[in-house]
């Protein structure tokens, strides 16, 4: 009950992010949003803690992220910049809840993929629904930092459809592709970098804390920085596997050739008489 409790406060924090938006409350919107990530992040792994996973909770979550994630940032971000650009500025947004439908569905197909390459379950392809939602809400976060500091010019900039449109689309992509994102789930941490970790961490926090939108801005350029070195990544894991299972296949077949010579050897030797 306690995980798909969490997915369900999950679900509320995307229609209260809805509401906020339609009372052009955009930062309450995008906090809710942000609030929906955390609950996400939280429920699988107590499920797993207390060996709570069903396929019930599965599916309940892929609907709650559909709404978290899929349905409610379009909806800020058409709320944010487009609704006055008439009825085509709306094609942005049904393609972004579209491909979200669409990774979620793969998403929960791959889960009962067994022949998937034990280097492979340390990334997600394409990039997951809560960062899909982190990313493109990029315009709101810059705007909301650009009234801050009260830059009108920034401000102009970040209301602008033009922004919203691209975010929308880039982001979508993102979604459907097949690029390797690093997951995180099983990712170990050298010992020499656990501190620099943790002083890192918390100058983060701080930092999120002291301006929590330039912060986020920040973190969905870094995020998407991180893309190309997620492919490299997996592009290396994957050449070191095929290496390895070739040289496995070449040590089995000399094994097989020594074995068949050493058998025609001893049909074709003659016996000594007792």
């Amino acid at each position: 009950m306690i995980p798909n409790l969490l997915t369900l406060l999950g679900l509320c924090a995307g229609l209260i992010g809805i509401r906020s938006a339609i009372h052009g409350e955009f930062a309450t919107a995008v906090i809710a949003i942000l609030i929906a990530g955390c609950f996400d992040g939280l429920d699988g792994r107590i499920a797993r803690l207390l060996r709570g996973t069903s396929r019930f909770g599965a599916e309940l979550d892929s609907l709650a992220d559909f709404l978290s994630f899929g349905i409610a940032p379009c909806f800020i971000l058409y709320m944010w910049a487009l609704k006055d650009e008439g009825s085509y500025a709306f094609v942005p947004c049904a393609l972004f809840a579209v491909c979200m439908s669409l990774r979620l569905a793969r998403f929960n197909a791959a889960l009962e993929d067994e022949d998937k390459p034990k280097y492979a379950s340390n990334f997600f392809t394409g990039v997951p629904a809560p960062a899909g939602a982190g990313i493109v809400l990029f315009p709101i976060f810059l705007g909301l930092e650009a009234k801050k500091l009260q830059w009108n010019f920034l401000i102009d900039i970040a209301q602008s459809p033009l922004l919203t449109i691209i975010m929308l689309v880039m982001t979508s992509f993102l979604l459907i592709s097949t690029i390797p994102i690093w997951s995180f789930k099983n990712f170990k941490v050298p010992t020499t970098y656990v501190l620099p970790l943790l002083l890192g961490t918390t100058l983060y926090a701080t930092t999120l804390v002291a301006d929590p939108w330039g912060t986020l801005a920040f973190s969905g350029l870094l995020y998407l920085g991180t893309i190309p070195l997620s492919y490299r990544s997996f592009r290396l894991l994957k050449a070191d596997a095929e290496a390895l299972h070739k040289e496995t296949d070449e040590t089995d077949d000399d094994e097989g050739e020594s074995l068949d010579q050493l058998e025609q050897k001893d049909l074709t030797t003659p016996t000594t008489p007792p």
